[in-house]
């Protein structure tokens, strides 16, 4: 199977082929960087804490062993595994998210749009509500 079909893309109008993966719904304020970009390493028994930020984050995995990404919306828990077969998921805005790795090491990058700022960064201090919902992942505090 080619590209085109196993990603599904379509002819765009300039040349080439998309498909739209991701669209924010929110807006860039005049006072934010539209969009940032980090590489992110994790190695053997290093993990991602529960944490949140104000905007929708993409995460790519590059290379190395897969990741588990988790999600909290404050009521309900999920995952979404990434690795060099699945290699992109989305976090919406003010979702709590951990990561953890199987393996010696995992490179991801993420993308954050508006752009990331450590003011709008927040570290899981209440547990009560990851308690009730899924209290075996209260390890990656």
């Amino acid at each position: 199977m080619n590209l085109i079909e196993a990603l599904d893309l379509q002819p765009h109008p300039e040349g080439g082929y998309y498909r739209q993966v991701y669209k924010s719904p929110r807006f860039v304020t005049p006072d934010r960087s539209a969009v940032t970009a980090i590489y992110f390493l994790l190695t053997a028994g290093q993990f991602s804490r529960w944490h949140r930020v104000r905007s929708d984050e993409i995460w790519i995995h590059l290379e190395g062993a897969p990741l588990t990404l988790r999600l909290f919306d404050g009521m309900s828990a999920s995952s979404v595994a990434l690795s060099s077969s699945d290699r992109i998921a989305a976090v919406p805005a003010d979702v709590w998210q951990a990561a953890e790795l199987d393996g010696d090491y995992t490179l991801v990058s993420c993308i954050v749009a508006p752009g990331f700022e450590f003011e709008d960064f927040e570290m899981m201090a209440d547990t009560s509500a990851l308690a009730a919902v899924a209290p075996e992942l209260l390890r990656l505090v």
